[in-house]
């Protein structure tokens, strides 16, 4: 897949972006933490954090960065495209990448975050039954495995 590469510390900005502005649209909704939200998570904290686990990001790059998808062993940790992209298949590119090289066979996903989920079962992932709190939430995960 041509517009796939691994991430370097020069990407961790536009990562940093595309994470944020996921979590806000796809999670405040369901938390309304402001203080995180608005105060504690930005750009410029969260690719510092980024570069820690650079080398387990892949990102969807076409001349400009649009996704991203971090692996941790076989494991989907985190795959994100740009919100106004959403729909163009970036998304499925970046899994198919990361289950043809590397095999991922699993995550876990937000119970509420039904888009996530159906994403996933269709590419072949399938709700386990098992469920974990997600911390200091009273929400849960959901694990989803192929």
């Amino acid at each position: 897949m041509k517009n796939i590469r691994q991430a370097t510390i020069e990407d961790l900005v536009r990562i940093a972006e595309i994470e944020i502005f996921n979590y806000r649209m796809n999670f405040y909704p369901i938390f309304r933490n402001d203080g995180y939200y608005f105060n504690e998570l930005r750009v410029d904290k969260r690719a510092a954090q980024l570069k820690t686990v650079v080398d387990s990001i892949w990102v969807y790059d076409d001349g400009a960065v649009k996704g991203f998808i971090q692996v941790d062993r076989q494991k989907v940790k985190k795959l994100f495209v740009e919100p106004v992209l959403h729909g163009n298949s970036i998304g499925s590119e970046l899994l198919r990448y990361a289950i043809g090289e590397f095999d991922v066979n699993s995550l876990w996903a937000l119970e509420k975050n039904v888009r996530a989920i159906a994403f996933y079962e269709c590419h072949g992932f399938r709700l386990t039954g098992d469920r974990m709190p997600e911390d200091d939430t009273e929400e849960y995960l959901v694990r989803l495995a192929r």
